[in-house]
């Protein structure tokens, strides 16, 4: 950002900010000049961590727990980050959980439940929050939200966890409305839809199984997709709204 002026200085918040692609996020947007809510849901340690990164960079940052799921410590976060920075201008909903594998005849009724409740109730929580905050429509500067699919969301994810995949179609769909409804608002909206990443989340030797079948052979890293979250953010996409950057090897 070309902002210098520390009153000018966007605002981010990152859901699922203490490790893989949200670490990624907070940490290169604090070097790009936002200042950066870290949040997380459990391992405060880990979040704390990423905003030591961030201040000994130069930049400003806070980690602020809340579990997305819930709308009280939705709220409870949003309060902290207008205390804390002021208004907010951008977002990344990076959250999500996933489940352990199977056909959909072993999942339990325990796994779905959590994954929407996170990934998508959670995402809409923290989304609805934000936009009074961030539209000009009401008082706000304008700027940009970066949703975090999948590509499982158009492979569907046969054999290993179909309803994980279907909430990130949901994601999908919820990034392209966004866009449409919030345009005049001042807000552009997109997603970003990594494929395999080496988060710490696949085990080795998933990765080594699915890589394969990657045509550049390998798995991203979070820093890969975290250039393509801040680019989304920053003003170098200005006239990009309603976007679904794919960054998946060619997959």
């Amino acid at each position: 950002m070309n902002r210098t002026a520390e009153s000018d200085r966007p605002v981010l918040l990152v859901t699922g900010g203490s490790r893989g692609i949200g670490a990624a996020t907070c940490r290169l947007a604090g070097a790009r000049g936002f200042d950066v809510a870290v949040n997380y849901r459990q391992d405060g340690g880990a979040a704390g961590a990423v905003v030591a990164d961030i201040e000994r960079a130069g930049g400003r940052a806070i980690a602020v727990q809340g579990d997305l799921a819930r709308e009280d410590d939705v709220a409870r976060m949003y309060d902290t980050i207008d205390a804390r920075f002021g208004r907010l201008t951008h977002l990344a909903c990076n959250a999500g959980v996933v489940t352990p594998m199977g056909r959909v005849e072993t999942m339990q009724s325990q796994w779905l439940r959590e994954v929407f409740e996170v990934n998508v109730y959670g995402t809409f929580y923290a989304v609805r929050a934000a936009i009074p905050r961030i539209s000009t429509r009401h008082g706000g500067k304008g700027g940009a939200i970066v949703l975090v699919s999948s590509i499982v969301a158009t492979l569907g994810a046969p054999d290993t966890y179909i309803w994980y995949a279907a909430s990130k179609g949901a994601i999908d769909t919820m990034a392209k409305g966004l866009s449409v409804e919030l345009a005049e608002d001042g807000i552009r909206v997109n997603a970003v839809t990594p494929g395999l990443t080496d988060t710490g989340v696949n085990p080795p030797e998933r990765i080594a199984r699915v890589a394969p079948m990657i045509p550049m052979k390998r798995a991203g890293e979070p820093p890969e997709i975290a250039e393509c979250i801040v680019f989304l953010l920053s003003d170098a996409a200005s006239y990009v709204t309603g976007a679904n950057l794919r960054a998946s090897g060619g997959r």
